[in-house]
């Protein structure tokens, strides 16, 4: 009896947590660690082949596009921009990073093309407005870790 009951309790306990797990859903939006995450994969993807990794990048390939979480890179010699995952933005490619500027006037271009000049290793947060994907056109605060890739700078943003 007791060998049945607790075969019975265990059997209602891994069912309630298969069902809790089942149902948590993945978040619309990535978050700071997963992109943190995602920039140090494409930096050691730029690091093995720059040419491929930039393609990957761009084509939102090889787990460099997650849902709102995208690569974006410039060159650091004249801020060209030379991968950007952001399917909605492709028309930036080829032009210069530098003068991007959000809706509020910030050129957070400057801060991105500089952030990806400082010596390989160190990350650094670009925090600007950016409207999210799929909600509100509004622009919202979105933070950007970037770094240098040898001679291109590298980033991955997320909305806070």
């Amino acid at each position: 009896m007791i060998r049945s009951f607790v075969t019975v309790a265990a059997s209602v306990a891994i069912l309630t947590l298969c069902t809790s797990a089942l149902t948590q859903e993945k978040s619309p939006y990535g978050n700071a660690s997963e992109a943190k995450a995602m920039l140090m994969k494409a930096v050691a993807a730029v690091k093995k082949d720059k040419s491929k990794a930039i393609d990957m990048f761009n084509m939102g390939e090889g787990g460099f596009r997650d849902r709102d979480l995208y690569v974006f890179c410039s060159q650091n010699a004249d801020g060209k921009i030379v991968a950007l995952g952001n399917p909605n933005a492709k028309k930036l490619i080829g032009s210069d990073a530098r003068a991007l500027k959000d809706a509020t006037g910030k050129m957070y271009g400057l801060e991105l093309v500089a952030a990806g000049q400082k010596p390989e290793g160190q990350i650094t947060e670009v925090t600007y407005m950016f409207a999210k994907p799929g909600a509100d056109p509004m622009p919202v605060p979105k933070v950007s870790f970037v770094t240098n890739a040898g001679d291109i700078g590298c980033g991955v943003g997320y909305y806070k």
